[in-house]
């Protein structure tokens, strides 16, 4: 039989304490979704999530009789967060759904383990582990795991149509754990339902969109996403620039010991234009950092590969550090899935490495005047301040940050006659 009893995380006594507190009294609790699937294709296990047939208010009051700290993170949907050694658990009370009109849903709820897997999105995210490890499967994610087949529950319409950001799960599943071709029934209900995205909220589409760009390697995702035009809806910037520069990025981050970076992986699919990505940014509601990165990124100066170390230096200075960077990423990743065979491609590769390399250890140096300088050298309050301190900054950069602050002060004293 299949189980995960072996795993260490399922032996944990903080685990079991858990599942002891909702087994008892004719109560029942399963390990749910990613801990089972995670540790039955050899992967990772992270959260441990638990469903049980007891109530939420059941389960707080065995909690508080047992000294468990119970938080009610979300009773409405029927979720409690019991805190172990502080470790956190997430127990949620089986459920079918009442209501569902694409982005939320009313729920009832249960003690029916086949209707709560039911109500669920993907096979391979409906399995239980009971407590002795066993492997409950009621909806076939058994035999989709072992082929790596990424498939709704039932029909793939209907569990869109309950939450239309499943689609964008389906994808993201697929590019984490999915092979070969992409379930035809999902494609198409993905495909039919597509324009149901932009009733969703920015924030869901972000969060999903963020977790895919994220994947190993999201290039088949994308691709089937653009192919049904997926992508399109929540990425209109992607249409014309396409995605054609994700697989020599993917390559270039394996060689090279980069982590995959979901916001480096959306610059490589959208044009770099300062006004368009401020959109982006405002439509999607990228953070703060996150609109910053992508605003430098348009902003930087483009990198010339044969610019001397001294223009280098004087251009991360001009331009900041992280845009710059960015731009030698993804020219670097272009270079690279070109140079085979190419010996110019890999000429610019190895000079786009070592601009890579100087950035790396560069240090932005601290130019030695301020605006009290400028005062004490007898300059009035006012605009030539800073115009004079312009002018000495841009000959200091000019000179690469050859003369000190002695040989400025001078230079500002016959500035300021």
């Amino acid at each position: 039989m299949t189980g995960v009893a072996d795993q260490a995380w399922f032996r944990d006594p903080a685990l079991a304490r858990v599942l002891a507190l909702l087994n008892a009294d004719k109560g029942e609790g399963r390990v749910v979704g990613g801990a089972v699937r995670n540790s039955l294709m050899g992967l990772p296990v992270s959260d441990i999530d638990i469903a049980t047939t007891l109530t939420p208010e059941v389960v707080m009051e065995r909690a508080a009789a047992a000294g468990i700290k119970a938080v009610p993170t979300g009773l409405q949907h029927g979720t409690v967060t019991l805190v172990v050694d502080g470790k956190p658990f997430e127990v949620t009370t089986l459920r079918t759904d009442v209501e569902t009109d694409g982005r939320h849903a009313k729920v009832a709820f249960s003690t029916d383990w086949k209707a709560d897997a039911e109500r669920r999105d993907l096979t391979i995210n409906a399995l239980y582990a009971d407590a002795e490890g066993e492997v409950v499967d009621l909806v076939g994610g058994l035999a989709d795991i072992e082929t790596r087949n990424i498939r709704f529950i039932g029909d793939a319409a209907r569990r869109i149509a309950e939450d239309h950001l499943r689609i964008l799960r389906f994808f993201r599943f697929f590019a984490y754990y999915g092979s070969g071709r992409p379930d035809a029934e999902g494609l198409r209900a993905c495909a039919a339902a597509r324009s149901k995205l932009r009733t969703l909220s920015a924030e869901r589409v972000w969060s999903e969109l963020r977790k895919l760009l994220g994947a190993a390697d999201p290039g088949r995702a994308l691709l089937w996403m653009r192919q049904l035009a997926v992508l399109t809806e929540i990425l209109p910037e992607s249409e014309r620039w396409g995605i054609d520069a994700i697989p020599s990025l993917v390559a270039t981050e394996r060689a090279l010991g980069w982590a995959p970076d979901p916001l480096l992986r959306l610059m490589a699919i959208v044009p770099p234009d300062a006004a368009r990505l401020e959109a982006l940014a405002a439509r999607l509601k990228l953070s703060n950092a996150e609109a910053a990165t992508l605003k430098a990124w348009a902003m930087a100066a483009p990198v010339n590969d044969e610019i001397s170390p001294a223009a280098f230096e004087r251009l991360l200075y001009r331009n900041g550090l992280d845009g710059i960077v960015t731009r030698l990423k993804l020219a670097l990743a272009v270079a690279r899935g070109k140079a085979e065979g190419d010996l110019a491609e890999m000429a610019r590769s190895a000079r786009l490495g070592k601009l890579m390399d100087q950035a790396a250890n560069w240090k932005k140096p601290q130019f030695p005047l301020n605006g009290g300088d400028v005062l004490a050298a007898g300059v009035a309050s006012g605009p030539r301040v800073g115009e004079l301190l312009a002018v000495l900054e841009n000959q200091w950069v000019e000179e690469n940050f050859a003369s000190d602050r002695t040989a400025l002060l001078a230079r500002l004293k016959e500035s300021a006659q």
